[in-house]
């Protein structure tokens, strides 16, 4: 069983930057893939990342790619989300997912096993 909580969420102007952090419980951590994933209003949930449970290998959803940084640190349970130059169509609920399949960097949101609440990121322009 984990539990993940995300933390780091607010309100930021377009272009500056926010990092979301997901601290996950449980003694296993670095045997979950992680992901991340966002959902606007209206909107259906959008894949926004994943990192292999060793965190040596990233994968990331077209609209991110060049501006988020998926990472991990295992030995404090914690996955991080670097989120540069925001843009207003960035806004959305983050929420961090666990995989118990530590190579699956899946965008498939059905194929992970865990779920944190999420956290609100505001993007004002």
């Amino acid at each position: 069983q984990v539990q993940l909580v995300e933390s780091g969420g607010g309100l930021v102007q377009a272009g500056g930057s926010l990092r979301l952090s997901c601290a996950a419980s449980g003694r296993t951590f670095s045997m979950y893939a992680m992901g991340w994933f966002r959902q606007a209003p209206g909107k259906e949930r959008e894949f926004v990342g994943a990192i292999s449970g060793s965190g040596g290998s990233t994968f990331y959803g077209d609209s991110v790619k060049g501006r988020f940084t998926i990472s991990r640190d295992n030995a404090k349970k914690t996955m991080y989300l670097q989120m540069n130059s925001l843009k207003p169509e960035d806004a959305a609920v983050y929420q961090c997912a666990a995989d118990r399949k530590p190579w699956d960097l899946t965008v498939a949101a059905d194929e992970y096993d865990y779920w944190g609440q999420g956290t609100q990121v505001t993007v004002s322009s």
